[in-house]
């Protein structure tokens, strides 16, 4: 699914702020703030693992949209540093090609509770493409809500390869999106 310039440019503008935030909280002391949205899907994660299954669904074009809490599933097993590397770069469209990345990634979550927040769900392309805003939570603060995508692949949703390439950036372990 190829994005319109306009959709590239917020995503890259609204991800870019949100390593910033991310970045300037990780020098922060620990974070008090345990308030959370009604309406929000969030889940913690940390090194003792994760009992969430993939994600799935239908295999037809009219099948509903995927919900909050399935996105967010992808999330908490990509962020889990007890899912093995084989099986994180299943969970985003060519993930097979960032196996070295997400190896980094790995290395450094061992130990570090992460919260995912999915809100906003929407779907284009027949219910095969999926964007939610997602917001991250680590012991150090909140960055701000950004947009994040997800494709259909036969009966799971996966992330999109630049927003998996993202939360590589995001944990210091960059890739390039195909």
């Amino acid at each position: 699914m190829l994005l319109a310039p306009r959709t590239i440019r917020v995503t890259v503008a609204s991800a870019a702020a949100a390593l910033a935030v991310t970045v300037a909280l990780t020098g922060c002391g620990d974070s008090d703030d345990s308030s959370t949205n009604a309406t929000t899907s969030s889940t913690s994660i940390s090194a003792a693992g994760s009992s969430v299954s993939p994600t799935s669904a239908p295999a037809d074009d009219n099948a509903a949209p995927p919900t909050a809490d399935s996105l967010k599933a992808t999330l908490v097993q990509f962020a889990d540093p007890s899912v093995s590397t084989d099986d994180k770069a299943k969970l985003f469209v060519d993930g097979d090609k960032h196996k070295a990345s997400i190896d980094q990634m790995n290395a450094k979550l061992g130990g570090y509770t992460l919260t995912f927040a999915v809100d906003n769900v929407t779907t284009s392309d027949n219910n095969n493409a999926a964007t939610a805003d997602v917001t991250i939570t680590s012991p150090h603060g909140t960055a701000p809500s950004f947009p994040m995508t997800w494709q259909r692949d036969g009966h799971s949703w996966k992330l999109s390869n630049t927003s998996g390439c993202l939360l590589l950036g995001f944990a210091q372990a960059p890739c390039t999106p195909a």
